[in-house]
């Protein structure tokens, strides 16, 4: 099986963060039971005794809690409450469908109404397991479809063929795929996207700026789990991306937009363990 590590990750820092904070940025019922007993222990443990890794000087009584808010939370309460309050709104506005490209262990899809169709791709490795380990949680899982595919070959028809309808308004999320993909791929994706959605439609996505300090750090990371960091991005790509496939940027937020619209409340709550978003990482939302 492929390395799923970072989605594992990405799976327990929304839990620990669920479980043990007083304000939550973002609350994720669903992540704990994602996780096996010995898979939460087991990624506890090896964040504790890498705690050299991440500070060398740490002196604290709590040094997983320092690793998750410093270092495994922030991107990803980030973009899951960036996504969450986008995904809300659609549904006020009404939203027919939700899709979830590079799915993971992400469990937004079973927090919508029944009005709304989901389909979830990611790589069959990764749907196998997914939907094994939420079918042993008893999760409702009735309005979502999973598909299994590779992003280098023919998925939108595998998504076509699973019930999606092109003429109904739809909500794609793109989250933590970006940084993964070559910037040309991620940006067929983007167009394929949009020759295939209803005007009205959104597409939600993150995306590492060029040459910042936070993306060194963050693919020493990702090396470490396994995974190559090969996306780097400008706002002006983004700009040019939309004016060749007939999108608008509604929404692109950086660090500081996500810490005053996002982290505000926790970080006033918590004065002496403050979660800040990544620097050098934007959250951006387009509308077709």
């Amino acid at each position: 099986m492929l390395n799923n590590m970072t989605a594992l990750i990405s799976c327990f820092a929304r839990s620990y963060h669920t479980e043990t904070s007083n304000i939550k940025i973002y609350d994720d019922k669903f992540a704990r039971e994602m996780l096996s007993d010995k898979e939460y222990k087991n990624i506890s443990y090896s964040m504790t005794g890498g705690i050299e890794f991440f500070n060398a000087d740490y002196r604290g009584n709590d040094s997983l809690g320092w690793i998750v808010n410093n270092h495994l939370a922030p991107a990803v309460l980030a973009r899951s409450s960036f996504n969450e309050r986008h995904l809300n709104n659609e549904i006020k506005l009404g939203l027919c469908q939700y899709v979830l490209l590079g799915a993971g262990y992400d469990t937004s899809s079973y927090k919508v109404n029944d009005k709304v169709d989901v389909f979830e791709l990611d790589r069959m490795e990764m749907i196998i397991d997914k939907k094994r380990r939420v079918e042993k949680a008893n999760i409702d899982t009735r309005r979502v479809s999973y598909i299994g595919c590779d992003f280098s070959k023919d998925w939108i028809n595998l998504l076509l063929e699973s019930g999606f309808d092109r003429s109904k308004k739809t909500l794609f999320s793109i989250l933590g795929v970006s940084y993964y993909l070559e910037k040309e791929t991620f940006f067929k994706m983007i167009k394929l996207l949009a020759d295939n959605m209803e005007k009205g439609s959104s597409i939600i996505f993150d995306y590492p700026v060029r040459d910042d300090f936070y993306n060194m750090e963050k693919e020493e990371l990702a090396r470490g789990a396994g995974e190559a960091m090969k996306g780097k991005y400008s706002r002006e790509d983004i700009l040019a991306l939309c004016d060749s496939c007939s999108l608008h940027v509604y929404e692109d937020l950086d660090s500081d937009d996500i810490d005053r619209d996002y982290f505000y409340d926790y970080n006033t709550i918590n004065p002496n363990n403050r979660i800040y978003a990544p620097k050098g990482v934007n959250y951006c939302l387009l509308v077709k």
